[in-house]
């Protein structure tokens, strides 16, 4: 069980401290790469994918990473094997074979290094997260490192505990999990509005994929009347319904920051560019126009929370604890 401490067994025999993988085994590597661009991803996580065996990644993560060589450029794409073996068997690695005799369901794409070597592309899509972890796990323990990418971080609101789940479900505990932090998207945004985090906040999502609204709006009201800071994720589902509940507790000229792919400049999906918007709690329903999908976090202010400006524009600004110059 998970915390535990206990020695297992090499195929030797001999005795090893679980925390050691086995020799032959490959890292799954969750790595959060961040809100956009590869330019907001931090080094390790650079690393980890220029450096992997297989990367597991969605067109859109593909092409960003693409940006600025942290992977190979789709030119660099070679032939796979031309008797219908896998990808993996074309590059020279593991053949991706899964335990219980079949094959994978589609093969990725290998793509050749500047310096020789060679790594393999698989594409990620929603409805194949559940096959892609297996093959995961199996290509670990055929000696691979993979890196499955995950926009932001992978622990908000991302594939971390999907891989867990998984792995609990499969008994895949001899395979090694790492996570690879990101810049989740309610940091990436509060930087476009200036300093709207510097107290407490939280996050809540609107999906009601996994729970219902009565839980959701629970969580909502809980925050506004605890004075969090609320950044709301998921606001394509009733964006409009999380407002109003928070405006019951919450005063209607409260500062709201409405951002739209934080980090991702003018490779921005949902309004064709990066765009961030500030208003009030009172008028924020009457920017639909903005709430452009996946991409689109709404951060809701307290009662501290102020609008501040300069000779550039304006900014949010949440004071911490509202201390003054000579509190520093």
């Amino acid at each position: 069980m998970a915390g535990e401490s206990h020695d297992a067994s090499d195929a030797s025999g001999e005795s090893r401290p679980a925390s050691e993988p086995p020799d032959d085994h490959g890292t799954l590597s969750v790595v959060g790469i961040g809100p956009g661009l590869p330019h907001a991803m931090t080094q390790e996580a650079k690393d980890v994918i220029r450096t992997a065996d297989c990367v597991i990644a969605s067109n859109l993560y593909q092409e960003f990473l693409r940006k600025d060589g942290t992977l190979p450029p789709e030119s660099a794409a070679v032939e796979a094997a031309a008797d219908g073996g896998s990808a993996s068997e074309a590059s020279g690695t593991s053949s991706g074979h899964r335990s219980d005799g079949g094959t994978e369901s589609e093969s990725g794409t290998v793509l050749e290094r500047p310096n020789g070597t060679r790594q393999e592309l698989v594409r990620s899509s929603m409805g194949r997260q559940i096959e892609l972890a297996s093959e995961a796990f199996e290509r670990v323990r055929d000696g691979q490192d993979v890196a499955h990418v995950s926009g932001g971080d992978p622990n908000v609101y991302g594939k971390s505990d999907l891989l867990y789940t998984m792995a609990e479900a499969e008994g895949a505990t001899d395979v090694p999990i790492e996570v690879v932090p990101g810049v989740t998207a309610a940091l990436g945004g509060a930087a476009n509005l200036g300093a709207p985090l510097s107290n407490d906040f939280c996050t809540i999502s609107l999906s009601d994929k996994w729970r219902g609204w009565d839980e959701i709006e629970e969580k909502l009201r809980a925050a506004a009347i605890s004075g969090f800071v609320v950044v709301l994720y998921n606001c394509w589902r009733d964006y409009e319904r999380a407002i109003e509940v928070l405006r019951e507790e919450r005063a209607d000229d409260v500062p709201v920051g409405i951002f739209n792919d934080a980090g991702r400049g003018e490779a921005g999906r949902n309004l064709e560019d990066e765009t961030h918007t500030i208003t009030t709690l009172g008028a924020a329903t009457d920017h639909d126009d903005e709430v452009g999908g996946m991409g689109t976090s709404i951060l809701v202010g307290n009662h501290e929370t102020e609008v501040w400006e300069n000779d550039y524009g304006k900014h949010l600004v949440t004071p911490r604890g509202g201390r003054d110059v000579d509190d520093f």
